[in-house]
């Protein structure tokens, strides 16, 4: 897979496809690591450089699951790579008023959905060269699918390029390109259209419709 500069890549796939697993090997998380082949970052090969030295080149990663830091306040998570920054202007770009959310804790006083967000402005604060997002979508209602693409394409406007995982058909359409997992593998990768397509009918050639349900 191809994943070109300054463009959106949506990658789609079933559960259980391999998307996660993809994201980590390419970050570099501990407990994963290639069998085989090389990954390639703006034409360095980077599969021997553990998760920090990849950070410094620029590539970060939002967990579908956001980061726990109980009891931290917002402002301090989201300093804690830019202390010098103003974090106010990134929780506006993912609809959260800053004086309502600056102060309070990490806890469970705030939503599934308010720590997807805090999670991806904490990404928009690091002015990544590659964001890797990793379902932003999950525990998002359809009303506020729309500022959650906007975040991505902000983050594309300031020349990141961004992988964006995701088994919802809707958010495939904010990309430049897709392409379709199974199994591991590439099945297709098009326009996303074209890919959201073939997704939905399940055409694929790797596990004949058995996995990708």
């Amino acid at each position: 897979m191809e994943l070109r500069e300054g463009e959106i890549h949506a990658l789609i796939g079933g559960n259980g496809s391999g998307k996660t697993t993809l994201a980590c090997l390419i970050m570099g998380c501990a407990g994963y690591a290639p069998s085989g082949g090389e990954i390639r970052f703006a034409g360095r090969v980077i599969n021997s450089l553990p998760i920090h030295e990849r950070a410094r080149l620029g590539i970060t990663m939002a967990w579908q699951e956001p980061a726990r830091f109980e009891g931290l306040q917002v402002r301090t998570y989201l300093s804690l790579q830019r202390p010098e920054a103003d974090s106010a202007p990134y929780l506006e770009q993912v609809g959260l008023e800053p004086t309502s959310y600056l102060d309070r804790p990490l806890d469970k006083t705030l939503s599934g959905g308010e720590r997807k967000r805090i999670e991806l402005a904490s990404v928009l604060a690091l002015h990544p060269r590659l964001a890797i997002l990793d379902e932003p979508a999950s525990g998002i209602d359809l009303r506020s699918l729309s500022e959650i693409a906007g975040v991505i394409r902000s983050l594309k406007a300031e020349g990141a390029s961004v992988l964006l995982i995701t088994h919802r058909e809707e958010m495939v359409e904010i990309a430049d390109r897709a392409s379709y997992l199974c199994a591991g593998r590439i099945v297709f990768s098009g326009s996303p259209d074209a890919v959201a397509a073939r997704f939905k009918a399940r055409r694929c050639a790797i596990c004949d419709g058995k996995v990708c349900q």
